[in-house]
This record gives C-alpha cells, sequence and structure tokens, in this order.
C-alpha cells in the first residue's frame, strides 16, 4: 500500500572481469524503477548492487593474474563502482561479500538451515562448471572439444567446459521445497515476471528437484566463508551471494523493516537460482520469499553473443563518453524488452537517440522556446475560445481553431501519465518510452500543422491563437520532461528549467497536464521561462572511432 517501504536489487556482480552493458542494462532497469517510484511519493525505497566476490572462478582468476584474490576483487569491484556512478545509476547501498557484515549474516544463516535440520552431509558427485559455479545434469550438457582438440563436456547454455567431480559436501533438502514453492507461485502469479519466465519455472516444478550442494572442500576452494563449525569445506558461492539481499538489510536483526518487501532485477541466466534456490532456501530459513522477481533477457552484438573471444565486448564507459550518459540511459531503456534478447550495433544507437531525444524533443523545445516565436520568454496565456472544450460528442463551446487531430493529442498527453505508470508498475519500460516518443511525434504534428510561425502577431485573434498553441506545446513539453525523469535525468532536468518547472513542481503525483483547457488557473501561465540552456541533446554524429571501441575483458556470469 502507499507509503510501504521497498528494497530494489540488482544482482551483484562477479568479480572476475570488468562491466559490460550486461550488467549495466540490470542496473539501469533496477534505477529507473526507483527513481519512478520516488517522483511517485509512493514510499521509501532503496536500491541495493554490488560485487560477489567468492568462488573458484575468481580464485583461479587470480592466480592466472599473478596477483591475490583480495587485490582482484578490490580492483574489479572499484570498475564497477566506477561504471555504475558514471551511468548514473543512484544505487543506496553497494555490498562486497567479502565484507565482515556480510560474511556474518552469511554465517548466521547457515546456522539458521543446520539446526533447523535443513543441511546433511553426503557425498556428491557429477558434472562441475567453474565458470558458472553449478553442477549440471546429463540433459544440460553436450559434446565438444577443448583447446587442445580433446573430447569433452560442456554446457549447452552457454559452451563453458565442465568437469567431472566427486567429493563429501553439505547437502541442502530442495527437495522438501517442490510443494511449498508450487504453492507459493499458484498464489502469487505475478511474484515472477515477465509471464514465460514464470511459466519456465513452474516447469522446472514440476520435475523432481533434487538437493542442492551447498558447500565445497575447502581443499579446493579456499576463496569463500568457512563453513561453521567445519573448517573442512567452503559455503558454495551462490549460497553466500544470494544472502546479500539480507545483509544489507541488517539480517539477522534489523531486516525486518524491509524483508520481504524487495523486488530483484535479474538476468534470465540466473533464473534458476533466484525463483528456485533462493525461495527455498528464505522458507527454510523460516523468511518469506520476495515480492517479486523481474528478469529480463540479454544483449548481442550484431546477432552474436557477447564474448573475449569474438572480441564484441560493449565497455559501458567508452559508451557513455561516446552518447553521453543520457543517450546511453536513453537507448538502453527503449530498445530493451525483457521478454526476448536483443541487439546492440553503434549505428542504431545514433539513430534512435538522435530521432527521439535530438531531433524530436530537442526540436519541439527549441523551436516552442525560440525567442522569433516567443520574444516575451514566457509561458503564454491559453484561450478557451481558440480551444474549447470537446463536450462529449460535440462541437463544443465557441468557434474555436483546434481541429480533430488536436483533441486527440490532447486526449493522448492527458491519459500519458497513468500508461507509463502502469509500464513501469509491470517492468515494460521500453513500452513506456514508446508511449512517449509516440506523443512528442504528435505534438511536433501539432505544431507543424498549425504553423504558429505564420501567424500575425498584430492582429489580437491571431496573437491569441499563436500563444495558445504555445501554452499547448509547451505543457505537452513540461510532461514529457516530468516522464523521462526516471530515464534521462539530466535532459530531463534541462528541460524542466528551461520551462521553469520548479524543483517541488517535477512529481509525477502532482502531475497534472491542461488544466486550463478544462477551465482550471495554469500556475505557468504568465511565468517568466528559465534561461536558455542552448540544445537539449546535441546530435550523435558517424562517431567513427566506434569502429576502433577498445574492447573490455567480460565477466562470464553476474548473480
Amino acid at each position: 500500500g502507499p507509503g510501504r517501504r521497498l528494497l530494489l536489487s540488482t544482482p551483484i556482480f562477479y568479480a572476475n572481469g570488468p562491466p559490460h552493458i550486461g550488467h549495466l542494462y540490470s542496473a539501469l532497469l533496477a534505477d529507473a524503477l526507483l527513481r519512478h517510484r520516488r517522483l511517485s511519493a509512493a514510499g521509501p525505497a532503496r536500491l541495493c548492487t554490488g560485487t560477489d566476490e567468492h568462488g573458484l572462478k575468481i580464485q583461479q582468476a587470480a592466480a592466472a593474474a599473478g596477483t591475490s584474490p583480495a587485490e582482484l576483487c578490490e580492483r574489479i569491484s572499484g570498475l564497477f563502482r566506477r561504471a555504475l556512478s558514471q551511468a548514473g545509476v543512484s544505487y543506496t547501498d553497494f555490498t562486497r561479500t567479502s565484507e565482515p557484515r556480510h560474511q556474518r549474516a552469511v554465517r548466521h544463516f547457515w546456522g539458521v538451515l543446520r539446526d533447523g535440520g535443513m543441511l546433511y552431509k553426503g557425498a556428491y558427485e557429477g558434472w562441475y562448471c567453474t565458470a558458472e559455479e553449478s553442477f549440471l545434469p546429463e540433459n544440460q550438457l553436450g559434446e565438444s572439444t577443448d583447446s587442445q582438440g580433446r573430447p569433452c563436456r560442456v554446457s549447452l547454455e552457454t559452451g563453458h567446459q565442465v568437469h567431472w567431480t566427486k567429493e563429501e559436501n553439505y547437502m541442502f533438502r530442495l527437495s522438501a521445497f517442490r510443494d511449498p514453492l508450487q504453492n507459493w507461485l499458484r498464489d502469487n502469479p505475478g511474484a515472477i515476471f515477465p509471464d514465460p519466465f514464470y511459466q519456465c519455472t513452474l516447469r522446472w516444478l514440476d520435475k523432481d528437484l533434487p538437493d542442492l550442494s551447498v558447500s565445497r572442500e575447502r581443499s579446493r576452494l579456499q576463496w569463500g566463508i568457512p563453513v561453521p563449525g567445519d573448517p573442512t569445506q567452503t559455503i558454495y558461492v551462490w549460497v553466500d551471494a544470494l544472502v546479500n539481499y539480507l545483509s544489507v538489510v541488517g539480517y539477522p536483526e534489523s531486516h525486518g523493516a524491509w524483508w520481504p518487501g524487495v523486488q530483484h532485477v535479474v538476468g534470465k541466466d540466473i533464473l534458476k537460482f533466484h525463483a528456485l534456490y533462493w525461495p527455498a532456501l528464505l522458507l527454510a530459513a523460516g523468511l518469506e520469499p520476495p515480492e517479486r522477481i523481474l528478469v529480463h533477457s540479454h544483449w548481442t552484438v550484431r546477432g552474436q553473443k557477447m564474448s573475449k573471444s569474438l572480441g564484441n565486448v560493449v565497455d559501458p564507459n567508452v559508451c557513455v563518453g561516446q552518447y553521453g550518459v543520457d543517450g546511453f540511459r536513453y537507448f538502453l531503456l527503449r530498445q530493451g524488452v525483457p521478454e526476448r534478447d536483443c541487439d546492440y550495433y553503434d549505428e542504431k544507437v545514433v539513430k534512435v537517440v538522435n530521432s527521439e531525444l535530438a531531433d524530436a524533443l530537442g526540436g519541439l523545445l527549441n523551436r516552442a522556446t525560440a525567442p522569433s516565436m516567443n520574444p516575451s520568454n514566457t509561458y503564454p496565456r491559453f484561450s478557451e475560445s481558440c480551444f474549447p472544450k470537446k463536450l462529449g460528442s460535440g462541437e463544443g463551446k465557441g468557434t474555436g481553431r483546434a481541429c480533430a487531430e488536436d483533441y486527440e493529442l490532447v486526449a493522448a498527453v492527458a491519459s500519458l501519465p497513468a500508461q507509463v505508470d502502469g509500464y513501469f508498475q509491470s517492468f515494460q519500460i521500453y513500452k513506456a518510452l514508446e508511449c512517449i516518443a509516440q506523443c512528442v511525434r504528435q505534438t511536433n504534428g501539432f505544431f507543424q500543422r498549425h504553423k504558429p510561425w505564420k501567424l500575425d502577431r498584430r492582429d489580437a485573434v491571431e496573437q491569441l491563437w499563436l500563444d495558445t498553441i504555445l501554452h499547448t506545446t509547451l505543457e505537452c513539453l513540461r510532461v514529457y520532461g516530468t516522464l523521462l525523469q526516471p530515464v534521462v535525468p539530466h535532459t530531463a532536468d534541462k528541460l524542466l528549467s528551461r520551462l521553469a518547472v520548479g524543483p517541488g513542481e517535477r512529481n509525477l503525483s502532482d502531475l497534472v497536464f491542461l488544466s486550463r483547457y478544462d477551465g482550471k488557473p495554469c500556475p505557468f501561465e504568465g511565468r517568466q521561462l528559465g534561461p536558455d540552456t542552448g540544445i537539449l541533446f546535441h546530435r550523435l554524429g558517424k562517431l567513427e572511432t566506434m569502429k576502433k571501441r577498445k574492447q573490455a575483458q567480460v565477466p562470464d556470469k553476474q548473480l
């Protein structure tokens, strides 16, 4: 309900290599949801992110780099902090799993599982994938050859090599939670969204759930949290990492203030860990599952999966330098569709950002506030006689100058805030931006249709109609600037400042469009516009240097 607390989370990102756009996409989705919620005055909210710093893969990566795991994690964690900050991600909490507060929470969580009889020690053998930090069943494996041409087994999903591993581990009684998980999902059909991922999880639960190995032999894995009371074992990296969602809110003492009002934003490759293992572990520890798990698909590059071997990894820091923070944010959130993989290439970024931000939105603001069009630099008056309110199916009152398309524009923009809010609530930010872009195009059509630059200011009637055109256009722009704040905060601030919309007038909850059309006063009418801040968003050039982009090193997995 209104005023309730909400914790939004990204995955904590695996610290074996620098960030790529897949990581930033997760973070930008969560950031946009957080900003939208704050503008809606819906209640206190936090955004947590961080780095997952334990596991065999990091131990091996550090050894290969000739450094210690701690030094590697310190460097990679810093790269993630910098990339998130450069992209304008307004996180409130950054967790490192190497931190004492987190390790204390993990040890306590383990103790709760142990004391509740949810853990037992047993021999375990199977195909282990170091890159994915997980055992894989036979039906998820295929045949391949290694770098020396020898036959080997690989993960069908990722292509990473697996090795047969046999060891004595602690096991979690996951098999006991098949029915509770099915009941949870059937009682909460929106718990996993979009729906294809919800259905995928239900299909997993139609099959047997084998018990889960939750530790590794300490002789194999030293870089991790030791099992309490058993120094021969290390807590499995996924259990360790998942507990970050609790440690960040003060588990085990003060987490109740936030839990379970939590929404996890995750990539589809880690759905099973978040939709099956994590809720089962929580139930076993006497805690409720998270409120929602919001799942997104991956980014390809010109139709190919990003990989170090192909040399096509997209470095977000380079993108921010080329397109600007808001250009980069807008493209990923406008083109990213959670239900399906999306393709990235430089020409597409330039086309989308130039067309929708620079030309359509920026051009409209420039034309409506140009000194030749608005020499007084004010928010002009609206004339009800020029643009009478349409009453039902009748023609409205007065003679009027507005045509049918103008009334369609007013109706579209009036309904836009509710539409956008609905799409944010349903994790369809790309649809919200599509609706805004469509309304911007309609407003440009309105402006072009009536050609205010041709109206004679010396004629009082013409001046009234000119002012009404400008007033309506500025009102549309004010709505767009307000709604775009979660996605392009710097551009939206520049637009709203130009329209002299004060800091206290930018909330979504107070957004009212064209109140004079409804016969009510408009607080902006007659107000002096803000200073000219220049071009709203500079057009991107062909950027030939894009072809020479330095390739980033890409982590194989994220949590």
